[in-house]
C-alpha cells in the first residue's frame, strides 16, 4: 500500500466533517419553519414556562473561572502527552517541563490577580 493510499481514510474524514456543518445548516433551512410566531419566539427553558425576565448578564467571575479551568485542562493535557512521549525525562527536559509550567502558572496568577473577587 502507498504512503498516499495510508492516508484517504483521513482525507475522507477530513472532508465529511468540514461537509457536515454547511450540510446541516443548508437542510434546517429547509426544514424550519418560516413564519415567526409568538410559540417561536419564546424562550425554551427545559420544557417549562419561563418566568420574570430571561435575559439576564452573567457575573464576570464565572467566565473567569471557566478560562482558568480551561488553562489547567492544557497543563494536564500537555504532561500527559509529555509523560508518554519521554518514559524517563533527562534533565534537559525537565527544565523544560518546569518552564513551561511556570508560564502557565504565570498565567493563572494573573488572571486572579486581574478579578480579585473571583471567589466571592
Amino acid at each position: 500500500m502507498s504512503l498516499i493510499a495510508s492516508y484517504l481514510p483521513f482525507l475522507f474524514v477530513g472532508i465529511m466533517s468540514l461537509g457536515f456543518a454547511p450540510l446541516a445548516w443548508l437542510v434546517s433551512r429547509f426544514i424550519r419553519p418560516s413564519k415567526s410566531t409568538e410559540w417561536t419566539e419564546e424562550t425554551y427553558e427545559c420544557g417549562s414556562t419561563p418566568i420574570g425576565n430571561t435575559r439576564i448578564q452573567f457575573r464576570m467571575q464565572y467566565y473567569a473561572f471557566a478560562l482558568i479551568f480551561v488553562v489547567f485542562d492544557l497543563i494536564v493535557t500537555f504532561l500527559l502527552i509529555w509523560s508518554v512521549a519521554f518514559d524517563g525525562l533527562s534533565t534537559n527536559a525537565t527544565v523544560w517541563l518546569l518552564i513551561f509550567l511556570g508560564i502557565m502558572l504565570l498565567g493563572v496568577v494573573y488572571s486572579l490577580k486581574k478579578e480579585e473577587n473571583i471567589w466571592i
